[in-house]
């Protein structure tokens, strides 16, 4: 492995993790950022790049994280009783809370399902319920993202690695 090779998969790693923050925090791509540092190092790289089979997988994994994530959302709201509402205040509530620190980012999300909820005529006690299945949803989906991102770091580096070692 070049000195080349060492910077531009070292490089590739370093956007790859803050990928890996995406994943469970809000405002940063997850599982695309992921991907386009692959696809990125595979064309300066070449053949010392991961192979084609693995960035197909880098893509599945990226949908399958894109997809995990709303249906977790979704699911959780719905599950207790959330309506449309509920869901968009959880998600706002929860950019809102990333300003005020981890406090924030888990109440925020209850927070914002409720009185989204509260205001489209509900009770207390239907909101509070609704709060807490998009705040379940939001975590559910935030770990089936991370889970996504690590496995796709992870083949990336191993497949790389591999190839170079192969290549000597």
């Amino acid at each position: 492995m070049t000195v080349e090779q060492i910077v531009g998969l070292s490089l590739a790693l370093v956007v790859m993790l803050v990928g890996v923050l995406g994943a469970v925090l809000p405002g940063l791509p997850g599982a695309p950022l992921i991907l386009v540092a692959a696809v990125v190092h595979k064309l300066y790289f070449g053949p010392a790049g991961a192979s084609g089979w693995v960035l197909a997988i880098l893509a599945g994994l990226t949908a399958l994280s894109v997809l995990l994530d709303y249906l977790a959302s979704i699911y959780g709201a719905k599950r207790l009783g959330a309506t449309w509402r509920g869901t968009v205040g959880a998600v706002v509530g929860l950019l809102i809370g990333v300003w005020l620190g981890l406090p924030g980012v888990l109440l925020g999300p209850f927070a914002g399902a409720v009185l989204f909820e509260l205001a489209g005529g509900r009770s207390w006690t239907e909101s509070g319920r609704a709060g807490l299945g998009a705040v379940l949803g939001l975590l559910v989906g935030a770990l089936g993202k991370l889970a996504c991102c690590l496995a796709m770091t992870g083949l990336f580096a191993v497949n790389v690695i591999a190839r170079s070692v192969a290549a000597q």
